[in-house]
């Protein structure tokens, strides 16, 4: 018995089409037997500014071995953070 999906509403907004998905059952609307797996490399998450106090001897430091490296020291300060937060994950403290 082939399973009658239910016909996506259209939107007046990408804020109604996030109401309407936070709400609604996808599996009523697609059939996940048949999804596939996709990847979009040209999309770039999303991004938040913070402001963090740093000691002014860490932040040269850290600039220190960026230009070593020849990366931004925001960068690489991302790339310290992410770096560490994966060994933590991974270790499961």
């Amino acid at each position: 018995m082939k399973k009658k999906f239910k016909s996506i509403p259209k939107f007046k907004s990408q804020d109604e089409e996030r109401d309407f998905w936070a709400k609604a059952d996808s599996s009523e609307y697609f059939d996940w037997d048949k999804a596939e797996e996709v990847i979009f490399p040209n999309l770039k998450p999303s991004t938040e500014s913070i402001s963090i106090r740093l000691p002014q001897w860490l932040l040269a430091r850290i600039k220190q071995l960026a230009n070593a490296r020849d990366v931004a020291y925001q960068s690489l300060i991302k790339i310290f953070l992410a770096e560490r937060v994966e060994k933590e994950l991974r270790s499961g403290k």
